[in-house]
């Protein structure tokens, strides 16, 4: 697996991760879950044509990359939140202010962070491994 592959497939789930983890409403409405049944779930053995399988294991595919994230030291932790923002947005234009104010010092800070996280998720089968 190239450097390239990797960095592509990373910046994949980072995106996806961040999309998956704001779960952002566009407007106010009902609550997801009811407060009598909140936790209950339908048979989805019959439910595979519209989807529901595959959001399913993106889900349980996002948890896992969030306990992943959670699990780095705070300082990569900030600079995987600042990269996965970037990514979703095109651009650098979210910067921590924890985080070396100097792009090329800020660069290397989050190499490091993402090096550890894919490292991470690897062993917890998320991304393939080399």
């Amino acid at each position: 697996m190239t450097a390239a592959s990797v960095k592509d497939e990373l910046d994949d789930i980072l995106s996806r991760w961040h999309h998956w983890a704001s779960r952002a409403s566009a407007a106010r409405g009902f609550a997801p879950k009811s407060l009598v049944v909140g936790d209950y779930q339908v048979s989805r053995q019959y439910d595979d044509a519209n989807g529901a399988l595959d959001s399913d294991l993106e889900s349980r595919t996002m948890k896992t990359v969030d306990f992943q994230v959670q699990q780095l030291n705070a300082f990569w932790r900030m600079a995987i939140h600042a990269e996965a923002r970037n990514l979703v947005a095109g651009w650098e234009c979210f910067i921590n202010p924890r985080l070396p104010e100097n792009r090329v010092d800020r660069r290397a800070v989050i190499d490091l962070a993402r090096a550890a996280l894919v490292v991470r998720l690897r062993s917890a089968g998320v991304m393939d491994r080399a």
